[in-house]
């Protein structure tokens, strides 16, 4: 099995079983993010308490990158400090935008990697980074937990 295979699986794995799909209780930040391009929509929700993220969930619907990426992200978020999970998401968008260097420290969420080689699928792979990115930055600047909807752009990615 090559490596490529086994991203694809873990793509997949993800997309039939996603992990963090549902909806908070009381969150602390709420973000709807869409992409008019394919109609990928997600809300990513979270709980923060003490300067770490205690839980993250996603809703939504869109083709099998975008959930399987929201799913990723949740597991790769949830239990991290604000400044780990800032440091996270620059990694992950980094990683998207091809930028040269060593993901390893993603774990799984480097079954991405392949998909920014298709400019068109960007959108749909970072839909829900981009939601929790700005969800954070709102929650940091003490903002509604009630964010608007974003619509992703090319200056996003």
């Amino acid at each position: 099995m090559s490596l490529e295979d086994i991203y694809k699986d873990a793509i997949m794995d993800h997309y039939a079983r996603p992990r963090g799909r549902g909806k908070l209780e009381h969150p602390v930040i709420v973000y709807h993010a869409h992409n008019p391009t394919c109609g990928d929509e997600i809300e990513v929700q979270a709980n923060v308490e003490d300067g770490r993220i205690q839980d993250v969930r996603f809703s939504g619907h869109g083709c099998s990158i975008s959930q399987a990426s929201a799913s990723m992200m949740t597991v790769a978020m949830k239990g991290k400090t604000l400044p780990e999970a800032k440091a996270t998401l620059a990694k992950f968008l980094g990683m998207m935008r091809g930028e040269p260097g060593s993901y390893k420290e993603l774990g799984e969420v480097q079954a991405l990697q392949g998909v920014s080689r298709l400019p068109v699928r960007l959108k749909c792979a970072t839909l829900a980074w981009h939601a929790l990115e700005v969800g954070l930055s709102q929650h940091e600047s003490g903002q509604s937990p009630r964010g608007p909807v974003h619509v992703l752009e090319s200056k996003d990615l």
